[in-house]
């Protein structure tokens, strides 16, 4: 991609209504626009990131035998109140009409899920299974900022299993919880899981995954040694100076929460009257589990754990594009020789976002760091003479010259 062409550039200052770093820099960086508190355009380098960590996910939830669906945003409000969520849920919600009937923007899929399950679901030979979708959340949060950590309107991939029994339920629920952690892991993040009810450090019937950084709006406390987590509020008049599990240190942390998971056992189940015919011929309930991850929220994490006062420092698996690459000069050569590289690295299946701009080194220097890309790559008059382009990490503070010939290798070698 030309940065020429590219719709949505970087701008030197982000509104002065937004506090938090991920709403800056994204704003800032031309990855996000903002329509009013809480909701935002996704422009193109934005979706590069998120399709990135959307595919993440997708791989990782199949690994785990779910299948991805695809439910309706607008719910009928009769699946509401067959839960009694219409009221419990009633701050929150989204509520719309189509003549006389009445529906709501679901802020979750419980409602929608279990019926559609039911409908495929009659004998316990049909279980256990897991179905899981990406799609977009409304909730009407009194507390829309934050940029995209708290959202009116933000993506989701919220997936949902079905068992015949605890013990079902309990295997796949760990597994799961691995598979979270890989999620995280492969986006660069370290997480925590941190038991979100009961006595400290206990088996639980939720988890919330805890992300450390300062932007964090929950405290969670962790052990030096065995890493086990909790929200610091479920340790009220307890100890908070010694792990219970194996009696080291705890530290606090303050934390983003990118993540939970939930037993449901059979509320839905019971609600909705879905029930199975097991080995016996009796009939049982349906026992649920269902597991959310935030998309849109955890590319805000991602920002607010990689940056320096420079701007974003993306990990290479979620990065918009392999390599920022700068041609500084209106030398013929220099152009020819960006031109030919920028077509051999798209050639090879190197994705450039290729400065080609009329601005200054300078200009293009501060915007490639604002971006945060891992790689730049400088072609100029200098270089050229040594047959050369200057290479430059994102996190390093030297650039370094390689010869042209190797540029492909080079950026190949970093990306495995």
């Amino acid at each position: 991609m030309r940065y020429s062409k590219l719709f949505g550039k970087t701008k030197n200052d982000a509104p002065h209504d937004e506090n938090s770093i991920n709403a800056k820099l994204l704003l800032r960086g031309g990855f996000i626009d903002k329509v009013a508190a809480g909701i935002y355009n996704m422009l193109p380098l934005g979706i590069r990131v998120l399709d990135k960590v959307k595919q993440i996910i997708r791989e990782e939830m199949n690994a785990v035998d779910g299948q991805e669906i695809l439910m309706p945003t607008l719910h009928p409000i009769e699946l509401w109140t067959t839960t009694g969520r219409d009221k419990t849920m009633d701050e929150i919600l989204y509520r719309t009409h189509a003549g006389d009937k009445e529906f709501v923007l679901g802020p979750s899929h419980e409602e929608t899920v279990t019926p559609l399950a039911q409908r495929y679901t009659k004998s316990y030979k049909d279980m256990p299974f897991a179905i899981y979708q990406l799609q977009t959340k409304f909730r009407n949060e009194p507390r829309a900022k934050s940029g995209l950590l708290r959202g009116r309107e933000f993506g989701m991939k919220d997936m949902y299993s079905f068992h015949t029994s605890n013990e079902s339920l309990d295997e796949y629920y760990d597994r799961v919880k691995d598979a979270y952690l890989r999620v995280y892991e492969r986006c660069g993040l370290t997480a925590y899981p941190m038991a979100a009810s009961g006595g400290a450090f206990t088996q639980n019937l939720s988890h919330e995954f805890g992300i450390k950084t300062p932007a964090g709006e929950d405290t969670m406390v962790v052990c030096k040694k065995c890493n086990t987590a909790l929200n610091a509020e479920l340790l009220e008049g307890k100890d908070k100076s010694k792990c219970a599990k194996c009696g080291t240190e705890l530290i606090e942390e303050k934390a983003i929460e990118a993540g939970n998971i939930f037993k449901l056992g059979t509320k839905y189940s019971e609600a909705f009257d879905m029930k199975f015919v097991d080995e016996d011929g009796k009939e049982k309930y349906v026992i649920m589990g269902c597991y959310g991850i935030g998309t849109t929220r955890l590319m805000g994490t991602i920002v607010e754990a990689f940056n320096d006062e420079k701007g974003i420092i993306w990990p290479k698996s979620v990065t918009p594009y392999h390599v920022y690459m700068i041609s500084i000069g209106a030398n013929e050569d220099v152009i020819k020789e960006s031109e030919k590289l920028y077509k051999e690295l798209a050639d090879a299946g190197i994705d450039v976002l290729y400065d080609d701009r009329s601005e200054s080194p300078g200009k293009k220097f501060n915007d490639a760091d604002l971006i945060g890309i891992p790689l730049r790559i400088v072609i100029s008059e200098k270089t050229l003479k040594e047959e050369s382009v200057e290479l430059k990490e994102r996190t390093d503070k030297e650039a370094r010259l390689i010869l042209i010939k190797d540029a492909k290798q080079e950026i190949i070698n970093f990306y495995k």
